[in-house]
């Protein structure tokens, strides 16, 4: 059995996309895994699985679809995952509100690096880094003032990404061990 964390991506921000919790754990327990948790209702469930990482997410996907009608992404890591994440935290010296710092978990690398699909906007303020598959944004004036958080939105023809702040890191991470 491995411990993973799966972020699903666009569900419960609006009034269509809904998924309870409850019903959202009841499935995956269904579905083989155990020890499963959620944090928070937008789509943050750690759990323990004998699947690998690449077939966790396809398999709990379509689980979530054949449930609840819905086309969810669902990206998946494990706990070395989450911790190299925060050990390399480029901005720990800066950072110093997690509502404001956030990691874009991606379901892939970049086909193009950050700094040119952000080329021509202004950061102002704000920071940002990408690692392997997360990009870091650092919003010292808030996430719907920065440009940078705007302008990752609008990119098309990337992997599939979801966006957690700092301090949900902080506590998938606690969950996983």
């Amino acid at each position: 059995m491995n411990r993973y964390v799966l972020l699903l991506r666009g569900i419960n921000v609006g009034r269509n996309r809904r998924i309870g919790m409850a019903d959202l754990r009841e499935l995956l327990t269904a579905e083989g895994h155990t020890n499963v948790a959620t944090l928070l209702q937008s789509g943050n469930v750690v759990l323990d699985s004998d699947l690998p990482r690449a077939e966790l997410g396809p398999s709990a996907e379509k689980a979530i679809e054949k449930r609840f009608g819905l086309s969810v992404d669902v990206i998946v890591r494990d706990r070395a995952d989450l911790a190299a994440l925060v050990a390399e935290n480029p901005f720990a010296d800066v950072a110093a509100d997690g509502s404001r710092f956030t990691v874009s978990f991606l379901a892939a690398p970049l086909t193009t690096p950050v700094t040119e699909l952000l080329a021509g906007v202004d950061p102002l303020d704000d920071l940002f880094a990408a690692r392997d598959e997360e990009i870091y944004v650092w919003c010292p004036h808030g996430l719907s003032n920065s440009p940078v958080i705007t302008a990752l939105s609008r990119i098309k023809n990337q992997p599939a990404a979801t966006v957690r702040n700092w301090n949900t890191v902080q506590k998938l991470l606690a969950m996983l061990d």
